[in-house]
C-alpha cells in the first residue's frame, strides 16, 4: 500500500520560506539610519542595498528559467535556506572586517538575495504543484506569511533595540539566521511534485509568444515597485517626514504596512471564492494610488502615516493576484512562467525604491518628493487591469460568435 503523502509539510516549509524571505527583505531597511550614523553612508548609497538586492534576485529569476528544472525543486529550494542564513550571519562580520564597511554590506545582501531569490521563483509553484483545493485561496494566504515573517522582524527587532540597543544588531542577525538553517531541513524532507509533466509546459519561447503574458508582466512590475517602495522606505519615511522616534518609525510605519498587507491576503484567501480577482485588484490599485499621494502630499503626520499603513492593505493583493491571474491564463507555463515572473517583481520593486532613494537626496533628503513620483506604478497597474479586463470580454465574444 503505497504512504499517503503530506502535503501540509510542505505547506509549513512555504511558509517559513517566505517567511525567510521576509527577514532578508526587511531586516536591512531597519538600519538604514544605523547604517548613515554607524559607517558615514549617504541616502543614495543607502538606496543601493534594496537595488542590488533586488537586482541580484532579478538575475537570479532569470537563470532560475533555465536550471531550476534540470537541478530540481528540492535541491534549489534546500539551498535558497542556506544562502540566506549564509548572508545574513556575513551582514554582521563583513562590515568590520573591510575596509569599506559599505562593500561589506553589499557582498552579504547579493548572498542572501540569491536565496530570497530562489525562495520567490520555486515556492510559489511548488505549492501549486500540490493537490490543493481552492489554488487563488491557497497562493494568498501563502504569501500573507511573508507579511507576518515582516511582522515579527519589525516587532522583534525593535524589542531586541529596545532592550539592548540598536548597537546590537549584530547579535540579532544571527538569531535572524537560525530560522533559514532550521528551515532547510523541512525541505530535504517534504514531499514536492512536479509543477507541469516532462515535455508539456510550453517553454521560453511560447511563453514569450504569447501576447497576454507580456501583460502579466506589467502587472507583476508594478506590483513589485508598489509594494516594495513602502516596504523598504516605510521606517525612515516615518522617522524623518513625521519626526518620531526609530522604535516608533519602525512600528508605525513597516509594521502596520506588514500588518495591512497580511491581513488582506488573509481575507481573500478566505473569501476568494467569492470575489472576482481582477475587480478586487482593479479597486487595490486605486487604494494604493491614493495611499502614495496621501503619504507624499499631506501636511498633517497623522494622514501621511495612515497613507503608509493603508499602502499594505492596497497592496496585499497585487502579487499573489498577478501570479493566480497568470496560472488561470497560461495554466502550462511551468518553471519558466513563474521565474519570469518573479523577475518581473523584482525589476520593479528594483527599480522603484532606487528611484525614490535617488530623488530624495535630490531634494535634500526630503522622501515625501520620491514617493509621490513612485504614484505612477500603481496607477499603470490599474491601466494594465482595464487592458485585460478589455482582453478578456473580446474572447469571450469571439468564442460566443464562434458557436
Amino acid at each position: 500500500m503505497t504512504e499517503q503523502k503530506n502535503y501540509k509539510k510542505t505547506l509549513i516549509a512555504c511558509y517559513l520560506g517566505f517567511v525567510t524571505q521576509a527577514i532578508t527583505a526587511n531586516f536591512a531597511p531597519l538600519l538604514f539610519l544605523t547604517f548613515k550614523g554607524t559607517y558615514g553612508i549617504t541616502f543614495d548609497k543607502i538606496a543601493m542595498i534594496p537595488l542590488v538586492f533586488y537586482l541580484t534576485q532579478l538575475l537570479v529569476d532569470l537563470a532560475a528559467t533555465k536550471f531550476a528544472d534540470k537541478i530540481g525543486y528540492r535541491t534549489c529550494v534546500a539551498a535558497s535556506q542556506v544562502l540566506s542564513a549564509v548572508g545574513l550571519i556575513l551582514m554582521a562580520i563583513l562590515p568590520e572586517l573591510l575596509p569599506a564597511p559599505f562593500i561589506g554590506i553589499l557582498i552579504a545582501v547579493v548572498l542572501y538575495a540569491i536565496g530570497s531569490g530562489l525562495i520567490e521563483v520555486l515556492v510559489s509553484p511548488i505549492v501549486e504543484a500540490c493537490p490543493f483545493e481552492n489554488k487563488d485561496g491557497v497562493m494568498s494566504l501563502l504569501h500573507s506569511f511573508y507579511c507576518w515573517g515582516a511582522m515579527g522582524v519589525i516587532l522583534g527587532s525593535t524589542l531586541f533595540f529596545a532592550l539592548f540597543g540598536v548597537e546590537n544588531w549584530k547579535i540579532l542577525t544571527f538569531i535572524w539566521a537560525l530560522v533559514p538553517l532550521y528551515n532547510t531541513f523541512n525541505f530535504i524532507n517534504c514531499p514536492i511534485e512536479r509543477l507541469v509533466e516532462d515535455g508539456k509546459s510550453m517553454g521560453i519561447r511560447g511563453l514569450l509568444k504569447t501576447p497576454i503574458f507580456w501583460l502579466m508582466i506589467l502587472l507583476m512590475v508594478c506590483s513589485g515597485a508598489s509594494e516594495a517602495t513602502m516596504a523598504q522606505w516605510a521606517s525612515a519615511f516615518t522617522e524623518s517626514a513625521i519626526g518620531v522616534s526609530k522604535a516608533v518609525g519602525d512600528l508605525a510605519g513597516p509594521c502596520l504596512f506588514a500588518m495591512f498587507m497580511g491581513l488582506s491576503r488573509m481575507l481573500y484567501g478566505k473569501f476568494s471564492e467569492r470575489l472576482n480577482l481582477t475587480k478586487v485588484m482593479l479597486g487595490c490599485g486605486i487604494l494604493c494610488a491614493f495611499c502614495y499621494l496621501l503619504a507624499s502630499l499631506s501636511a498633517l503626520p497623522i494622514l501621511g502615516l495612515a497613507g503608509c499603513a493603508l499602502c499594505g492593505l492596497a497592496v496585499g493583493i497585487m502579487w499573489p493576484g498577478s501570479i493566480s491571474i497568470s496560472s488561470q491564463h497560461c495554466p502550462r507555463g511551468g518553471t519558466a512562467m513563474f521565474a519570469f515572473l518573479a523577475l518581473a517583481g523584482d525589476l520593479g520593486a528594483m527599480v522603484s525604491p532606487a528611484i525614490v532613494g535617488s530623488l530624495s537626496e535630490m531634494a535634500d533628503g526630503n522622501l515625501k518628493a520620491g514617493l509621490l513620483v513612485a504614484t505612477v506604478f500603481p496607477i499603470v497597474l490599474v491601466i494594465g487591469l482595464i487592458v485585460l479586463r478589455s482582453v478578456k470580454k473580446h474572447q469571450i465574444t469571439d468564442k460566443k460568435d464562434n458557436l
